[in-house]
């Protein structure tokens, strides 16, 4: 079993950047792909990112492109989420989930964190 604590959420304003980070217990997170995810109020939990079990491989949805990068330090048993020229819409709960296979599909990753607010202001 792995649990996953969120952390970095906060108030910035649009053009600003915040860091999440995303603290996972046990010894098996580099035997995990890892996501990210979040859901505005209203709205379905849509993916963000994800990253293969070494790290060289990742992949972003079209809104973040260019602007998030996912990265992990497994001697850390962490994910991080750098997020650069954030705008309004990104406002949401960030998630981080693991998973065995990569993919984008949220019923496909088995553990969550329990999120962090990110709020863009404009």
């Amino acid at each position: 079993q792995v649990q996953l604590v969120e952390s970095g959420g906060g108030l910035v304003q649009a053009g600003g950047s915040l860091r999440l980070s995303c603290a996972a217990s046990g010894r098996t997170f580099s035997s995990h792909h890892m996501g990210w995810f979040r859901q505005a109020p209203g709205k379905e939990r849509e993916f963000v990112a994800r990253i293969t079990l070494s790290g060289a491989g990742t992949y972003y949805a079209d809104v973040v492109k260019g602007r998030f990068t996912i990265s992990r330090d497994n001697a850390k048993n962490t994910l991080y989420l750098q997020m650069n020229s954030l705008k309004p819409e990104d406002t949401a709960i960030y998630y981080c989930a693991t998973s065995t296979i990569m993919t984008n599909n949220p019923r496909n990753y088995d553990y969550w964190g329990q999120g962090t607010q990110v709020t863009v202001s404009s």
